[in-house]
């Protein structure tokens, strides 16, 4: 091959090993799927606008195609570096995604309610951020205000923040303040997005409710999609959430976060390493 190809790189050992695998990875799983590759997919066109790297990335940690698919579609759509795509295969970003508990089925009109329930997903990972305990929902919105990039990355493809604590105005004078508002630029609707540190409650689903209606009468103009809600609590009870969205006449989806208080953090760097100990004791 380097005679035939003098100009070409990468036909090492380890090259040439992994380009065999990568072959075998999606041919020789499933012919249906090899079927679709060539065919309505045309997903060797897609393939080659993923850098190498990433392809023995998402192979080496794919348990399926489908998995392995679903990230080669989001390193393109999301133009990740190759740290990127590790942190988000760390996070199971292909687990999450499509698991938040909503009830867009029942109110948005299809195809807006699978690609609404598709960007949203089951836990957000929030371990970019810095809090001590105990910290309050004001904290937390700060906190992830300051680390906007971040958070829309873990947010996904498409959401652009539109702002925190933004004045909806009612015509009697009297105004709200949900916490957080963006615009996602794929389903051309506002999100109203609630933060809670504790447990999903009833009485929370009736308020993101009004703020989403809210968004619509305020925010949404002729050209845009209705307006969802979304609230990101600690922890839910799925039936207390089933039993809250009854009666509900707004798109709201419902998650929780996951976050590693600084304590934790500071303990486990604080504590010696078994070779610091052993060092200790050698000496």
């Amino acid at each position: 091959m380097r005679d035939e190809f003098p100009g070409m790189k990468g036909l090492s050992y380890t090259n040439l090993r992994y380009a065999a695998q990568w072959f075998r990875f999606y041919t020789s799983d499933d012919e249906s799927i090899c079927q679709q590759l060539v065919g309505e997919l045309s997903m060797p066109q897609k393939f080659a606008l993923v850098p190498w790297g990433h392809h023995i990335e998402i192979m080496a940690k794919s348990k399926t195609v489908d998995e392995a698919l679903f990230y080669i579609n989001e390193v393109i759509a999301g133009n990740w570096s190759r740290a990127t795509l590790m942190n988000m295969q760390k996070a199971s970003l292909y687990e999450k995604r499509g698991k938040a508990q909503t009830n867009f089925n029942d109110k948005l009109p299809q195809p807006q309610d699978e690609l609404a329930q598709e960007i949203l997903k089951d836990p957000y990972n929030f371990d970019f951020l810095t809090l001590r305990k105990p910290y309050n929902e004001h904290m937390l919105e700060e906190a992830l205000e300051h680390n906007i990039r971040r958070f829309l990355l873990e947010l996904g493809t498409g959401f652009a923040y539109v702002g925190s604590q933004m004045e909806l105005r009612m015509p009697g004078g009297t105004s709200y303040f949900p916490d957080m508002v963006f615009y996602h630029t794929k389903l051309k609707c506002y999100v109203v997005l609630e933060l809670k540190v504790v447990e999903f409650e009833p009485e929370f689903a009736g308020k993101l409710n009004f703020y989403v209606s809210a968004a619509d009468h305020l925010l949404k103009d002729d050209n845009d999609n209705p307006s969802i809600g979304l609230l990101v609590c600690k922890s839910k009870n799925e039936t207390v959430v089933k039993w809250a969205f009854e009666g509900i006449d707004r798109p709201l989806g419902i998650a929780t976060y996951e976050l590693d208080e600084v304590l934790k953090k500071t303990l486990a760097e604080k504590l010696p390493s078994i070779e610091d100990i052993e060092n200790a004791i050698e000496e």
